[in-house]
């Protein structure tokens, strides 16, 4: 876990240009939590059923595409640093992560996280349900288990918490989500700091009316094929 004071009198600690608060800090209104669990799995229950033909259309795609099986599931942190479960379409071939070492010289962004415009393990239905989000959607099984929200800092991988500074393991203070504002704003040019400081910003700014506007955006995006570069 990350380091912190958490006495009334000393909510923060100062580490050179950052601040580190205490999880109090970030704290909601206990009512604001329960309706936003009610309101993720209405949803994620409604969208799952609804979505079911198009799941069964997504995975005979990528099936006929490459060899493997149509759901990837990938451990990631969530609140508190706690392990889950997340799945989402394949849209790489089957031995991906143990490419990874090959191609890590081509990583194109800073800090922790890892990515490639051009990443040569994607298949080809793998970059189309990429670049709608689509690879997404089996993630709202997540917020219907509980491990996720529908709004909330995208869940990272373990060894890049293993590299945050404790400043960076704030994002952590609540659960991770399926979308976020670097979700509807991400571009190449956007470094890791300013993705941590947006996720700091929705913990800090998080309410119903936030929520619903990301929502939206993030319908969007979606339907403007602004997903993943």
């Amino acid at each position: 876990m990350w380091t912190e004071k958490t006495s009334a009198d000393t909510a923060y600690t100062a580490t050179s240009s950052s601040v580190i608060f205490a999880p109090e800090t970030y704290a909601k209104p206990r009512f604001y939590d329960i309706v936003k669990r009610i309101f993720g799995i209405v949803l994620s229950a409604v969208a799952l059923i609804c979505l079911a033909p198009l799941f069964l259309i997504l995975a005979i795609c990528i099936k006929c595409d490459s060899k493997g099986p149509a759901i990837f599931v990938q451990t990631r942190v969530g609140k508190n640093g706690k392990n889950f479960s997340m799945y989402k379409f394949r849209t790489m071939c089957v031995d991906a992560e143990k490419q990874l070492a090959e191609i890590a010289a081509l990583n194109e962004r800073d800090g922790p996280a890892f990515k490639v415009t051009d990443d040569p393990r994607v298949t080809r239905v793998g970059k189309f349900i990429r670049a709608t989000c689509l690879d997404e959607l089996p993630q709202l099984i997540n917020i219907l288990k509980g491990d996720m929200c529908i709004v909330g800092p995208r869940p990272p991988l373990p060894n890049e918490v293993e590299l945050y500074t404790p400043y960076q393991r704030q994002r952590l203070h609540i659960k991770p989500g399926l979308t976020c504002y670097w979700q509807v704003t991400k571009h190449d040019r956007t470094t890791f700091d300013e993705w941590v400081e947006m996720d700091l910003k929705y913990i800090r700014e998080r309410s119903f009316w936030t929520d619903i506007k990301l929502i939206f955006k993030s319908f969007y995006v979606v339907l403007h094929r602004k997903g993943d570069y």
